[in-house]
């Protein structure tokens, strides 16, 4: 049973609508008149839409809505059980690629309670079923946007998509990824393929370099602090510019990570020689490397000075809620959590632990330190951050999204 063969797309109200074979009502993909570029009648091209051309033959019009292959599809303990019961109900009777479907346990791992304890089960079984070769359990498991990058199962050109808002991460690579609902996971997992409105997109052009203490999320937080949440709405945020060469990977990572907190369909940074230098003999497959042409059309274009940039916070309850860090020295705090999908990786860590050696977490706090990966684990151990977390008063947890 394949996806092509039950939907088809037809035009209703001047709107793209996914139907049934049979004529019933399956969905409606809402787009506007900024929202898609037709490529083969356009002489410029974005970084994204260049991955995304390469991925089909022809956009059919404007505000394109289009079915295209996907190379990997990735989801959690959380996620997946939900498109596991959609995929069987679907009567799907195999995964398009044992290869390309990635299921990571990641949220409540280890298991808080029954419930949770159920839905790992679930997703151990699907993918003993199915034979998914990137299946990570409790002890080999990571969270799941430090993971995949770290393992080489994302690559520059790839076309990702993860039913987790955060999968926008791997556009640090040079991929083109995007968060779905459980349902496009189990579509994606049965026939590779994903549902696609392109998106515009936004140029942020980075300049000069980061001062002491600053860092990737700064950035991101500086960026959703000065468009809001919904900035850039289901569009594209690409980086570029001179400051980009300044930026090490955890950076982009961190930067790309929280591209959906401004509401953007995806984060994409150009394949550079820091880009290259992580990829080799980590890749699991052959990168493909995309770039925008120097005249593409952008909505709009933004400029920031990287040197002019200072420690920034979000305060509650949005992250467009930004301060900076030095204006909230008198707020008293009772938890400090250092790790999740954006800060969770080894560079965090060594900054931490430069402010953390040789004192002790201040009475009545509590600061809990999670590694993303056991690699990193093992790397923070290595250098003694662990055992420096641990003398301060820090607990240290085992890889997991957070408590």
């Amino acid at each position: 049973m394949k996806l092509k063969d039950t939907f088809v797309t037809q035009e209703m109200d001047g709107e793209q609508v996914m139907v049934e074979a049979d004529g019933g009502f399956a969905g409606m993909v809402r787009s506007n008149a900024t929202a898609a570029f037709i490529i083969d009648q356009l002489k410029t091209e974005t970084t994204k839409e260049a991955i995304l051309d390469a991925m089909c033959k022809k956009y059919d019009a404007p505000r394109a809505v289009m079915a295209e292959d996907v190379d990997m599809v990735l989801g959690n303990d959380i996620t997946t059980p939900v498109a596991i019961n959609e995929f069987e109900k679907a009567g799907f009777c195999d995964v398009f690629d044992k290869t390309r479907v990635n299921i990571v346990l990641d949220h409540f791992v280890p298991n808080k309670d029954i419930k949770s304890a159920q839905q790992s089960k679930q997703c151990r079984e699907f993918a003993n079923k199915y034979d998914i070769l990137n299946f990570y359990d409790v002890g080999q498991m990571g969270v799941e946007h430090a993971l995949l990058p770290e393992k080489g199962i994302v690559t520059a050109g790839d076309c990702i998509i993860g039913a987790d808002s955060h999968t926008c991460t791997y556009g640090a690579v040079g991929a083109f990824s995007t968060g779905v609902g459980s349902t496009d996971m189990a579509a994606g997992m049965a026939t590779g393929m994903a549902w696609f409105k392109v998106p515009s997109a936004i140029k942020f052009v980075l300049k000069g370099k980061f001062g002491p203490r600053v860092s990737g999320k700064d950035l991101i937080l500086h960026i959703i602090g000065m468009i809001g949440v919904d900035g850039a709405l289901y569009k594209s945020m690409e980086f570029t510019g001179p400051g980009v060469a300044s930026l090490t990977m955890d950076d982009r990572l961190c930067i790309c990570n929280m591209a959906i907190e401004a509401g953007a369909k995806n984060g994409i940074f150009p394949v550079d020689d820091v880009t290259k230098a992580y990829l080799k003999g980590r890749s699991q497959r052959e990168p493909v490397f995309f770039e925008a042409d120097p005249d593409a059309e952008y909505e709009k274009t933004i400029e920031i000075d990287l040197d002019k940039l200072e420690p920034t916070v979000s305060y509650p309850h949005l992250p467009e809620n930004t301060h900076l860090a030095s204006e909230g020295k008198d707020i008293k705090i009772d938890q400090v959590v250092i790790g999740s999908c954006t800060n969770g990786r080894l560079e965090d860590l060594r900054q931490a632990a430069a402010v953390l050696k040789g004192r002790k977490v201040a009475a009545g706090v509590r600061c809990i330190v999670i590694p993303a990966t056991q690699q990193i684990t093992l790397d923070a151990m290595a250098e003694g951050l662990i055992q420096t977390f641990i003398e301060a008063g820090c607990a240290v947890s085992t890889p997991t999204c957070g408590p």
